[in-house]
Protein backbone atom coordinates (compact mmCIF):
# COMPACT_ATOMS: atom_id res chain seq x y z
CA UNK A 1 0.00 0.00 0.00
CA UNK A 2 1.35 3.03 -0.75
CA UNK A 3 2.44 5.77 1.87
CA UNK A 4 -0.45 8.38 2.51
CA UNK A 5 1.18 11.80 2.96
CA UNK A 6 0.44 13.92 6.49
CA UNK A 7 -2.14 16.46 5.99
CA UNK A 8 -3.90 18.98 8.42
CA UNK A 9 -6.36 20.96 6.57
CA UNK A 10 -9.84 22.39 7.62
CA UNK A 11 -12.38 22.42 5.42
CA UNK A 12 -15.57 24.74 6.16
CA UNK A 13 -19.31 23.81 4.63
CA UNK A 14 -22.67 25.20 4.33
CA UNK A 15 -25.15 24.38 7.50
CA UNK A 16 -27.34 22.30 5.70
CA UNK A 17 -24.07 20.08 4.32
CA UNK A 18 -22.61 19.96 7.87
CA UNK A 19 -25.75 19.21 9.56
CA UNK A 20 -26.31 16.18 7.06
CA UNK A 21 -22.87 15.06 7.73
CA UNK A 22 -23.27 15.36 11.76
CA UNK A 23 -26.14 13.38 11.32
CA UNK A 24 -25.05 10.31 9.19
CA UNK A 25 -22.10 10.15 11.44
CA UNK A 26 -24.41 10.52 14.93
CA UNK A 27 -26.58 7.75 13.59
CA UNK A 28 -23.59 5.63 12.28
CA UNK A 29 -22.43 5.83 15.83
CA UNK A 30 -25.37 5.04 17.40
CA UNK A 31 -25.78 2.01 15.18
CA UNK A 32 -21.75 1.09 15.81
CA UNK A 33 -21.06 0.90 12.48
CA UNK A 34 -18.33 2.20 10.16
CA UNK A 35 -18.69 5.47 8.54
CA UNK A 36 -17.15 7.48 5.29
CA UNK A 37 -16.55 10.72 4.54
CA UNK A 38 -15.72 12.66 1.92
CA UNK A 39 -13.37 15.70 3.10
CA UNK A 40 -11.31 17.67 0.63
CA UNK A 41 -11.26 15.17 -2.20
CA UNK A 42 -10.25 12.28 -0.19
CA UNK A 43 -12.61 9.35 1.04
CA UNK A 44 -12.15 8.45 4.89
CA UNK A 45 -13.43 5.11 6.63
CA UNK A 46 -13.88 5.60 10.05
CA UNK A 47 -14.21 2.60 11.74
CA UNK A 48 -17.07 1.74 14.45
CA UNK A 49 -14.38 1.06 17.66
CA UNK A 50 -12.58 4.97 16.73
CA UNK A 51 -12.12 7.22 19.71
CA UNK A 52 -14.36 10.27 20.53
CA UNK A 53 -13.34 13.27 21.89
CA UNK A 54 -14.41 16.83 22.46
CA UNK A 55 -11.80 19.67 22.38
CA UNK A 56 -12.34 23.32 23.52
CA UNK A 57 -9.81 25.97 22.66
CA UNK A 58 -9.89 29.58 24.07
CA UNK A 59 -7.33 32.34 22.93
CA UNK A 60 -8.27 36.13 23.06
CA UNK A 61 -11.89 36.83 22.02
CA UNK A 62 -12.58 33.38 20.09
CA UNK A 63 -13.71 30.37 21.56
CA UNK A 64 -13.65 26.96 19.42
CA UNK A 65 -15.36 23.08 20.01
CA UNK A 66 -14.05 20.37 18.01
CA UNK A 67 -15.74 16.88 17.41
CA UNK A 68 -12.83 14.52 17.14
CA UNK A 69 -12.36 11.18 15.80
CA UNK A 70 -9.40 9.12 16.23
CA UNK A 71 -8.12 5.90 14.91
CA UNK A 72 -5.52 3.81 13.64
CA UNK A 73 -5.31 2.72 9.83
CA UNK A 74 -4.84 -0.77 8.94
Amino acid sequence: MAKRPDRDLEKTYPRKEFVAKLRRLADAIEAGKAFSIQVAGERLRIPADALFNIEHEREKNVDEVEFQLRWKRE
